[in-house]
């Protein structure tokens, strides 16, 4: 009798905690902004850099939204990812970004227009201050940052949105994974 309550309480514990979870995540999982924005604290010492337009005739990642894209490209890049190989593909609302390893180039994409702009942020494991790479080009577009990261470390992106008027940080964001500098997984 007292294992069947132990049960009972664990379930409805497990209900609770998974159904607080699905109402505070689902602005993230919105298909627009919640409604006002949420400001987004980035961290002390964060450098801002202006991304740059793809070079013409390169390979440039699609902006359009890859269901399976993150399992597909798993398994791709645990192969032998090529040497033009987007990694570690990140969406939210307005926002795309990826890390390619060859050149150790961020993109940042911008997937709808809503008067601002994507960003990037990118943190390192070992300790280099993160920076943020800013798509100023509008809708549909990329922009790229080309960074110097250490071949032994990994990073991780921050996708969210930035308003160049006001300098600020807004969600929905989200995280990419821990990706290898040196593409190897």
């Amino acid at each position: 009798m007292r294992e069947n309550r132990r049960i009972k309480v664990g379930v409805l514990a497990g209900v609770s905690t998974l159904a607080f979870s699905v109402l505070t995540g689902a602005p993230a999982l919105a298909d627009g902004p919640a409604d006002g924005l949420q400001e987004v604290e980035m961290p002390a010492g964060a450098r801002i850099v202006e991304g740059l337009a793809p070079g013409a005739g390169g390979d440039v990642p699609s902006l359009e939204d890859e269901a399976d894209a993150p399992v597909m490209s798993m398994a791709a890049a645990k192969a032998a990812p090529a040497a033009n190989t987007c990694l570690g593909t990140t969406a939210s609302y307005g926002a795309k970004g990826c890390f390619q390893h060859n050149g150790d180039i961020v993109w940042a994409g911008d997937t709808h227009k809503d008067g601002m702009s994507a960003a990037v942020g990118v943190y390192t494991d070992y300790g280099r201050a993160p920076e943020v790479c800013i798509n100023r080009f509008g809708v549909n577009t990329w922009a790229t940052c080309e960074k110097d990261y250490r071949e032994t470390g990994n990073v991780r992106l921050r996708v969210l949105r930035y308003d160049g008027d006001t300098g600020k940080f807004y969600q929905p964001e989200s995280w990419s994974g821990w990706i290898p500098v040196d593409g190897k997984y």
